[in-house]
């Protein structure tokens, strides 16, 4: 179906009967957002400027800002998608549980209803927001751990997604400095933006993981601390618009991206009850552990085999097996894998037997 033609406009319509009529006088292209943000955003804020500060130059588009392309380049590319297949809290998630890519939704709209009120740029903090994660490997933090041993420095999925994933997309520096230090072991991000989604990232995933894990029975509602309780309640809902309150609320105070004392303790006490109760529970560790050979065993295995790599193209020559080269690019491979892939892999490659791989909780 080619949509619907009515009367003589050289136009088809969705709907037969859309009565839909807008003014065609002005035009909100790119260079009209950019003005209308020296108009309303709050000093201190990150304007969008052209095609945008990017390691190759790029024309500007004519629709888009700059932050808005980024935003786009992330939603469509494959690390993103493949959140949808890594850990947030559960292994092979069942239906209503979270997974690295709604936990990045979630993320987006937390810090987007911060920045909203405090008058910054929306487009950059979602960009920063979608992003945050990519450098996720497979079975949540664990792959860390897993993959320190093979990259000068260690792996930190903040720099490896800003550095190495994304950087492919040729985004602008404001959107990867923010996704490169969301973390708050990072120095802290260059921009208004970045530091709201360092506020939000941390604001979601202690809500939401708690959620989780009450929702199959592995925490109680009525066993948060009764400071959390006391000050940011019991449900997600209440929880979630108490700690958003309160970093508006600081920001408009102070002209800081910070958290008012009384919900910054609330939430510190929060974090603390989920690693004690979730996270760092003797299943959660014993499974990590697991997820740790898992992943290290794929690495050595393509580290062995480079030139087995499907990302090597047909003109490159594969690095010398078992370098440092070699096992890089290894975890890159690996780190790209969905939860599911990887222990296919494990199985197919390693030899793995089905009923020792993770399943539950991390």
């Amino acid at each position: 179906m080619g949509g619907h033609q009515i009367g003589e406009k050289p136009i088809r319509l969705a709907h037969s009967d859309s009565t839909a009529h807008i003014g065609i006088a002005a035009r909100m292209n790119r260079a009209t957002r950019e003005h209308l943000e020296e108009l309303t955003l709050v000093r201190g804020a990150t304007a969008s400027a052209g095609a945008g500060n990017r390691v190759l130059p790029e024309e500007p588009d004519p629709e888009r800002t700059c932050f808005e392309r980024d935003r786009d380049r992330i939603l469509h590319s494959p690390a993103f998608r493949r959140l949808s297949g890594k850990t947030q809290v559960f292994v092979f998630p069942e239906d209503h549980q979270r997974t690295r890519l709604t936990h990045a939704l979630e993320v987006a709209q937390v810090a987007v209803a911060i920045s909203r009120s405090l008058g910054l740029n929306l487009a950059l903090t979602e960009a920063i927001a979608l992003g945050h994660d990519c450098g996720h490997g497979p079975g949540g933090h664990a792959s860390e751990d897993a993959f320190s041993p093979y990259i000068p420095g260690g792996y930190d999925h903040a720099v490896w997604g800003a550095d190495t994933v994304l950087q492919p997309l040729n985004l602008c520096s404001e959107t990867l400095d923010g996704i490169r230090n969301h973390s708050w072991s990072r120095p802290a991000p260059l921009t208004p933006e970045g530091e709201v989604v360092s506020w939000a990232d941390r604001i979601a995933y202690v809500c939401h993981d708690f959620e989780d894990a009450a929702h199959v029975g592995i925490v109680m509602p009525e066993e948060l601390p009764i400071l959390v309780r006391e000050r940011c309640g019991e449900r997600r809902s209440q929880q979630l618009s108490s700690f958003i309150s309160a970093v508006v609320q600081a920001a408009r105070e102070t002209g800081q991206i910070g958290m008012t004392d009384s919900l910054a303790e609330a939430l510190a006490e929060f974090r603390r009850f989920n690693y004690e109760k979730i996270y760092m529970r003797a299943e959660s560790l014993a499974q990590s552990a697991t997820v740790i050979r898992i992943l290290r065993a794929l690495v050595e295995h393509h580290g062995s085999h480079p030139n087995q790599l499907p990302a090597l193209q047909a003109t490159e020559t594969a690095p010398e097996s078992d370098s440092e080269e070699a096992l890089a690019q290894a975890v890159t491979y690996v780190g790209g894998m969905t939860d599911r892939y990887a222990f296919l892999q494990a199985q197919q490659l390693l030899g793995w037997n089905r009923n020792d791989l993770p399943v539950g909780i991390l």
